[in-house]
């Protein structure tokens, strides 16, 4: 009942019926506020308390809070920084905060069993996996685009380079917009899945490849908002002790859609055209709309108490009684907000040296990702006579590597080693998150190496190859996710701004990498090319290390990262 109640189907039932079906207890029985409603002093002193206890529990990934805790002066060239004082925000009058109704408040999404838990993280899942595959599923119909626009085959990647571009630009917008305690996660979701699923059409029914270039671009941009808050939707669910596995599991699929994505889109492409790789596409981003539609309900804890706060006002009549996320927001100036979602993330990204290196490793790592996506057709394809369904198979030894031998051995290193160095209250040292990277880091060199030398030859089976691509598999995984969960820990009160930093460099080399990938490897030959990006990855098996020993120091030394741990 409360997970309908509160998906975009109950609120649209709800809207219709004029608030008649679908009632929460308050509207059936009007005493029940009460038990909602406390004195500002008691709800700030169990807010205190949350964070005190655990100090990244609240506004993790969130920009609003950020720029809630922060006031600045921008008449400096570098932006002049002073604390924010709670004069300004306890200034707001209200005859009483809404909060939850006890520790168990069935409503708090960190109450919810863990069987609604895990459905409602499958959802997000699903909606990720659907979006993701968006990119890769493409890619075996290039040449039929560049075929029937009359392009080159460089100008026809533009269409999986945009699309890769919009996923930097989107979290830009989306995720402030998801953290707004009047709107939410869910209708983020749900209104922009349903554009996404529409716009495919557009694609489909290109007119013109200038038509082709922009929608893909919008398709990426609009269906951006799982890949930039998907890990948040996490931390909304789940408790620290469990986070970062489910935000792991995230990445799995995040990592899995754009691995199939030349699977499903080289067996399409072969069948019936370069057309026929985005209906897969707009069948699995429809079926996660219907799954979202009727069954998502809102995650993010600041817009269920806003909600709650506003049927509060609706049935006493007391326009002052407001949610501490309504009170935070109101003391938000819009120029604090737009510095935290569009300066901050370059400001952390390019002026923290930490922070700089590891999106770059990351991005490095991203870009030769989809920069395969055009070397397989060349080994699997052109060396080993493979058509473009066979050749999308051979990438299921990077699905099979990360999802059953590397995730699960990542699973059992924290259960077994990482869980000995929490403290009572789940804080941890983020220096603790690395030691998997730096296992990582060994594995994509040697990857690169054995790939390019084994898959250059026709005589060397198909098979090994494929094999040394599983290893680049580990070590990006291992890589992806110990340095997600220290810049999470790291940065707890900047994760929004860190995040969305990585985001956007990410997505720029995985943009930029493939429109040069087909060229070098033709030019340079297969081992070559793989021996250059191999030796670019050697360049970066220090850090990881360095990162591990003295990262502390380096920590210390930060004006933004965590100091008391």
């Amino acid at each position: 009942m409360e997970m309908i109640r509160s998906s975009a189907f109950g609120k649209l039932v709800r809207l219709l019926s004029r608030r008649r079906l679908l009632k929460y207890p308050e509207e059936t029985d009007p005493s029940t506020w009460k038990a909602y409603v406390k004195p500002e002093a008691e709800a700030k002193a169990e807010e205190e308390k949350a964070i005190e206890e655990v100090p990244d529990a609240f506004g993790l990934y969130t920009v609003i809070s950020q720029a809630s805790r922060v006031g600045r002066t921008l008449s400096t060239p570098g932006g002049l920084e002073r604390a924010e004082t709670s004069k300004s925000k306890r200034a707001i009058q209200t005859d009483g905060v809404v909060s939850w109704r006890d520790a168990d408040d069935t409503e708090n999404p960190q109450n919810w069993s863990t069987s609604k838990k895990l459905f409602v993280s499958s959802l997000i899942w699903i909606l990720t996996f659907a979006i993701y595959i968006g990119s890769a599923v493409y890619s075996p119909g290039i040449p039929g685009v560049a075929e029937e626009f009359g392009v080159s085959k460089v100008a026809a990647t533009l269409s999986l380079t945009l699309f890769v571009a919009g996923y930097g630009f989107g979290p830009m917008i989306w995720s402030p917009l998801s953290e707004l305690p009047g709107i939410g996660r869910t209708p983020i979701y749900v209104l922009t899945l349903i554009v996404f699923v529409f716009f495919q059409f557009a694609v489909i029914y290109a007119r013109n490849f200038g038509m082709l270039l922009a929608f893909r671009f919008l398709t990426g941009f609009i269906g951006s908002p799982a890949l930039a808050t998907g890990a948040a939707s996490m931390g909304d669910i789940w408790n620290p002790m469990v986070r970062d596995y489910m935000i792991a599991v995230w990445g799995a699929f995040a990592i899995s859609a754009p691995v199939l994505g030349p699977l499903v889109g080289g067996f399409a492409y072969s069948a019936e055209g370069w057309t026929w790789t985005i209906w897969p596409l707009l069948w699995v981003s429809a079926f996660a709309l219907v799954l979202l539609f009727f069954l998502l309900p809102e995650t993010f804890a600041p817009t269920i108490l806003s909600s709650r706060a506003q049927r509060a006002r609706r049935i006493t009549g007391n326009t002052e009684y407001m949610s501490e996320a309504e009170i935070e927001i109101k003391s938000v100036r819009p120029k604090d907000l737009l510095f935290e979602a569009l300066v901050r993330p370059f400001q952390l990204c390019f002026g923290e040296p930490v922070v700089f290196v590891m999106n770059l490793y990351i991005a490095l790592i991203y870009g030769i990702l989809y920069i395969w996506f055009e070397a397989y057709p060349i080994v699997f394809e052109e060396i080993h006579g493979f058509n473009p369904g066979e050749s999308g198979l051979a990438f299921l030894g990077i699905l099979v590597s990360t999802c059953c031998i590397t995730l699960p051995g990542y699973f059992y290193w924290k259960h077994r080693w990482q869980s000995r160095h929490f403290d009572s209250d789940w804080n941890i040292e983020p220096e603790h998150q690395l030691p998997p990277a730096c296992v990582g880091c060994l594995c994509l060199p040697i990857s690169l190496f054995w790939f390019g030398w084994t898959g250059n030859f026709a005589s060397v089976h198909w098979i090994i190859p494929i094999i040394g691509s599983m290893l680049f598999a580990t070590g990006g995984c291992l890589i992806f996710n110990c340095i997600f969960c220290y810049q999470a820990h790291a940065y707890p009160k900047y994760a929004a701004s860190v995040l969305a930093g990585n985001n956007f460099i990410r997505s720029s080399f995985g943009a930029g990498f493939p429109l040069f990938a087909t060229a070098m490897f033709h030019n340079l030959g297969v081992g070559w090319a793989c021996t250059l990006l191999g030796c670019l990855t050697v360049l970066f098996i220090p850090y990881p290390y360095i990162l591990y020993w003295y990262g502390r120091r380096l920590r210390m030394a930060s004006r933004y990262a965590r100091h008391d741990i």
